[in-house]
């Protein structure tokens, strides 16, 4: 009965001159509005339960309104924070310097090591493909650097990363001794600069005078330089490190991969023939015939004459060369390792990674073609830190970010700085380059014990590393 009726029926109640109601109809009346109110009373208190806030008690996942889709990627692990240390192959010479590195390690807190065992062209592994590394000379031949590092460290809980080197072959100054190595078994690979692409275009590689003309004119450049490069757009270069990293993959219990010198050391490189070669195959597809023959006639004598006329189409090349070989590498090490992290240090600012390092870590992530970025943070300065560490959480597209910190620049307290920004960014961990300079006595480090400040600051209440 609605409010109207109601009405009604108290209006038509009878007078003092109408016959009383008899017991049995006054109770049924008494019944019918104490009816109504109950029912208005629950009707008034339904929009109610149906908008009290979430969480509050509710017992089935049906009651629960789906969150709308987010914009930012979501981070594919809530894991436990990363506290890692860049090993540098100076640590890999012997069982007594590898096993003194794990104990420091636990002791310091850290949950991975990054090794590296590939420093220039050469292996602190067991390797059929390129040679032994020339500092382990002094060693037995069966110690396996990176076997006992997985053995040593597993064993007190600590991830191992193979830290991989990619087109950094040599060191100018001290080239190497075993004719085996890859700059003299394939000259051919060897990035050429362009002030002796016109030069060396029409040189035979294997000729002697070819490397020799690369290694003089590095020498009197050394601007931005760390030593001789294989050709990213080398076809037989790709294949070469994707087989490093399958054999390192299938025959090691590593944890992860990690890539370094995944780059061009400077846009005055690589001029080489095969490189020149491919990238004008490219640009010919596009021309009409006429165009072409035009260009074919004036190469011959200009062999630079298509990446002066299309410079910004070679810079384009160049990026997709190494992206190329980051993407077969992932998607080669995934087949066979799944749960491999793959990682890689990467130029913090990416606008000049990109353009004159031809490194584009930002696709990287954005194709899935990497677990971890690590972000080469180097600076003493804790606000340039701050915003490059931010900018590659911007960029990550879900993935996970290591701050690189470079504590060979700076006091352990400034490096302590670094990890509580990066904590407060939201970086999943912070990596310390490096190990090696952390236990050396310096001017930052005036008593060897770098990592030992590091732990101790980051301490929290309980006495343990804090891990976040």
């Amino acid at each position: 009965m609605g409010n109207g009726e109601w009405g009604a029926a108290i209006k038509r109640a009878p007078t003092t001159h109408s016959p009383l109601p008899t017991h049995h109809s006054l109770m049924k009346r008494v019944i019918a509005i104490i009816s109504f109110y109950v029912l208005a009373l629950l009707c008034a208190m339904l929009p109610l339960q149906q908008t009290d806030a979430p969480g509050s008690g509710l017992s089935s996942p049906e009651t629960v309104s789906p969150a709308p889709p987010s914009s930012t990627p979501k981070r594919e692990t809530e894991a436990p924070e990363t506290r890692a240390l860049w090993v540098k192959r100076t640590t890999m010479v012997s069982p007594e310097s590898v096993r003194e590195l794990v104990r420091r390690a636990k002791e310091g807190g850290f949950t991975d090591l990054i090794v590296q065992v590939r420093g220039r062209g050469d292996a602190y592994y067991e390797s059929s493909i390129e040679p032994r590394a020339e500092a382990l000379a002094g060693q037995p031949a069966n110690f396996d650097p990176l076997a006992l590092t997985i053995e040593e460290a597993h064993r007190q809980g600590i991830k191992v990363h193979a830290w991989i080197n990619i087109y950094l072959v040599a060191d100018l100054e001290s080239l190497p001794s075993s004719r085996d190595h890859t700059i003299y078994r394939h000259p051919e690979w060897v990035m050429v600069p362009r002030g002796i692409a016109t030069e060396l275009y029409a040189v035979p590689p294997d000729s002697g005078a070819y490397l020799d003309r690369i290694i003089e004119f590095s020498r009197l450049n050394r601007r931005e330089l760390e030593g001789l490069f294989v050709s990213p757009a080398h076809p037989g270069v790709k294949d070469n490190l994707l087989d490093i990293w399958m054999d390192v993959a299938r025959r090691y219990e590593v944890d992860g991969l990690h890539f370094d010198y995944v780059r061009y050391p400077n846009p005055q490189y690589d001029y080489s023939r095969v490189s020149i070669d491919r990238f004008r195959l490219e640009i010919e597809k596009k021309l009409t015939p006429r165009e072409r023959r035009a260009l074919i006639a004036e190469f011959r004598r200009d062999p630079l004459l298509y990446i002066r006329k299309f410079p910004a189409a070679y810079a384009e090349f160049q990026r997709a060369q190494v992206t190329d070989l980051v993407s077969r590498i992932y998607s080669g090490v995934k087949s066979v390792k799944p749960n491999a992290i793959i990682s890689a240090a990467v130029f913090a600012n990416e606008e000049d990674a990109a353009r004159s390092r031809f490194q584009d870590w930002k696709e990287w992530l954005r194709n899935g073609w990497l677990d971890v970025v690590c972000p080469m943070s180097y600076t003493p300065d804790t606000e340039a830190f701050r915003k490059q560490v931010g900018d590659a959480m911007t960029f990550a597209s879900g993935k996970r970010v290591w701050g690189g910190i470079g504590a060979y620049r700076q006091t352990a307290e400034s490096a302590v700085e670094k990890i509580r920004v990066a904590r407060e960014l939201g970086a999943e961990g912070f990596i310390l380059f490096s190990y090696d300079s952390s236990i050396e006595v310096s001017t930052l480090n005036p008593q060897g014990d770098y990592l030992e400040k590091v732990r101790d600051s980051l301490k929290d209440a309980s006495g343990a590393p804090s891990p976040q």
